[in-house]
């Protein structure tokens, strides 16, 4: 299962956190998400590849923003 790590600007609490783990959890084929908001690292594990475009909407639905 391919695991991919993306940056995620503004996440400042545990709250944050769960914003970002349910939206990206919602994509299909998403199997789990973990975020560390400390380093604004969300690791995403996957069926298979992601579309960036799928995160991206997913993250800024949260509120956040998609740096890399």
């Amino acid at each position: 299962m391919p695991e991919t790590t993306y940056t995620v600007k503004g996440m400042s609490c545990g709250h944050c956190a769960s914003s970002v783990t349910e939206e990206v959890g919602g994509i299909a084929g998403v199997s789990a998400v973990h975020v560390d908001v400390a380093s604004g690292k969300v690791t995403v594990t996957s069926e298979s590849p992601l579309d960036v475009q799928a995160v991206d909407a997913a993250v800024t639905e949260a509120g956040y923003q998609l740096v890399s």
